[in-house]
């Protein structure tokens, strides 16, 4: 089992930035990848950003590629989403999540963190 708390969320004016953070505690050796969703009010949860634990094989959604970045601090098991270049339609909560191998679904998630987008 794998807990995970988010944090870093909040408002900024569009164009602004924030960095979001994940960090995990509990059986995080047995972790296959960790990925960021968010869900705006009204829409499906969607895929933001993820890697394999490693640190490699990033990957982001086509809406936030050349704007987010993703990074990690193995000794703090820690996760971080570097979001520049915010744009109104980015304010959704955002949650970060992992799963144990690859054919696994997403089965650990955090409690999620509010960003909101000003224009």
């Amino acid at each position: 089992q794998v807990q995970l708390v988010e944090s870093g969320g909040g408002q900024v004016q569009a164009g602004g930035s924030l960095r979001l953070s994940c960090a995990a505690s509990g059986h995080t050796f047995s972790q296959y990848a960790m990925a960021w969703f968010r869900q705006a009010p009204g829409k499906q949860r969607e895929f933001v950003g993820g890697m394999l634990w490693s640190g490699h094989g990033k990957k982001y959604a086509d809406s936030v590629e050349g704007r987010f970045t993703l990074s990690k601090d193995a000794a703090e098991n820690t996760v971080y989403l570097q979001m520049n270049d915010l744009k109104y339609e980015d304010t959704a909560v955002y949650y970060c999540a992992t799963k144990p191998n690859k054919l696994a679904a997403f089965g650990s998630w955090g409690q999620g963190t509010q960003v909101t987008v000003s224009s």
